[in-house]
């Protein structure tokens, strides 16, 4: 049987349904796919798609076939060499005369692996999909418009509440003037013409009475011409334009002493890759400082961020010191959006977590629109963690939250996100 499918009136997304049966079905390995180039991508290149390649025999269907059924015989060529229960010795130089990777073959054949685009959105849903982010915060993420309403003249349609005044009756006064001229000139014409008949005539004559007859109709009409019409009315005109961009430094801290692991560290990755997926869908121009610490605090590039093997003890406040002397230097003028990101396992020298607890409350969270601290471990709060309880109550800018696993990232993201950005 024939079947014939009209597609004319179709989008130009027709082929999505496949596309999507097909994300299902191989969506283990596009999942594994994703999650390597977490690993291996940088923070400023999250916001793109990912070439996904899947090997042939994944991609191989069962088939169905007719058997052969009823009874039949079938002769099998003897051998002069073997008898059962004999040991077959290994051929030399291994495989079976296919070709696949190696030497060069003139026999057997292969397939090449898929490869499949994902595309940016396909990926951020993939990204999120293991943080158990909700599917409508999700789709706000990918397309955050912020406008502003601005003043655009005038327009002779509108609601009561934006009449303008002022150029209303400035309207009305013109088109009273452009209708009445034409009797105002002719008035004084006549007003002319009586005076001189009253010096001729007297106040009585006929003349003088005709003449103020006529005066009197074109008065008359004057008077008719509306105070003011709805022709005349004006209403302030508002358009939406895009919020004018301005810039943002987001500032990463982390701890790499020798208490955090690399899972720890793999997490923090992935808390601040959130951090700067959001402000890069506020601001046009984002500056991204990392400031990585164990006894000593040191500026460094991505790669060195997450990657360096340097470790030791812990002195968070050497990290703190260091941020806020960059923003003293960089980021003072008043033109700049400031956040801080700092992830740590908690763990710090005791008397060190009070001055930490002050460079914070004194230094940096008056220049920070927002500053978020995540502890990543598994047990008791640590005493950097109490230091900053007291912090939390008194500081509307600043949140703090415990981590435990990769799923549980995302209530600090989404405090973030519902914090109102100037």
């Amino acid at each position: 049987m024939v079947r014939i499918i009209d597609r004319r009136f179709d989008s130009k997304g027709k082929s999505t349904v496949n596309r999507q049966r097909f994300m299902r079905r191989f969506k283990q390995q596009i999942r594994k796919a994703v999650s390597e180039a977490i690993h291996g991508r940088s923070i400023r290149d999250l916001d793109n798609g990912e070439e996904v390649s899947i090997p042939a025999r994944d991609l191989s269907e069962p088939t169905l076939h007719q058997g052969r059924g009823g009874i039949w015989e079938q002769v099998f060529s003897g051998n002069d060499q073997f008898s059962s229960g004999d040991l077959i010795n290994r051929p030399l130089g291994g495989g079976g005369g296919g070709s696949g990777k190696g030497k060069a073959s003139n026999e057997g054949e292969h397939e090449d692996e898929f490869v499949f685009q994902l595309s940016r959105e396909e990926f951020l849903d993939l990204f999120f999909e293991d943080l158990e982010l909700p599917r409508l915060i999700r789709t706000q993420l990918a397309r955050v418009t912020d406008y502003k309403t601005h003043r655009a003249g005038f327009t002779s349609d509108g609601v009561p509440a934006n009449i303008n005044i002022v150029r209303s009756m400035r309207g009305a006064l013109g088109r009273r003037l452009a209708l009445g001229s034409p009797y105002n000139a002719r008035l004084r014409e006549l007003q002319r013409e009586l005076e001189d008949v009253v010096a001729r005539y007297g106040e009585d004559s006929e003349e003088a009475r005709v003449l103020r007859d006529e005066m009197g109709k074109l008065r008359a009409k004057i008077d008719k011409i509306p105070f003011i019409d709805s022709f005349d009315l004006r209403y302030n005109n508002r358009v939406k334009v895009p919020r004018p961009t301005t810039q943002a430094v987001m500032f990463c801290v982390m701890d790499v002493s020798g208490s955090m692991d690399e899972e720890r560290k793999s997490t923090a990755k992935r808390f601040f890759m959130l951090l700067h997926l959001f402000l890069t869908r506020t601001y046009e121009h984002i500056d991204v400082v990392f400031i990585r610490h164990h006894t000593v605090a040191k500026e460094t590039d991505e790669d060195e961020f997450f990657h360096s093997r340097e470790s030791g003890g812990t002195v968070v406040s050497s990290a703190l010191v260091l941020m806020r002397d960059i923003i003293r230097e960089r980021y003072a003028n008043g033109q700049w959006n400031i956040y801080g990101a700092q992830a740590s396992d908690g763990d710090n020298w005791d008397n060190d977590s009070p001055i930490c607890r002050k460079l914070l409350d004194n230094d940096i969270l008056p220049w920070c629109q927002y500053f978020a601290y995540i502890e990543i471990t598994s047990g008791d709060p640590q005493n950097l963690w109490r230091e900053y309880e007291k912090l939390s109550g008194a500081r509307d800018n600043f949140a703090m939250q415990h981590i435990e696993s990769p799923a549980d990232i995302y209530p600090v993201f989404r405090e973030l996100f519902k914090k109102t950005i100037a």
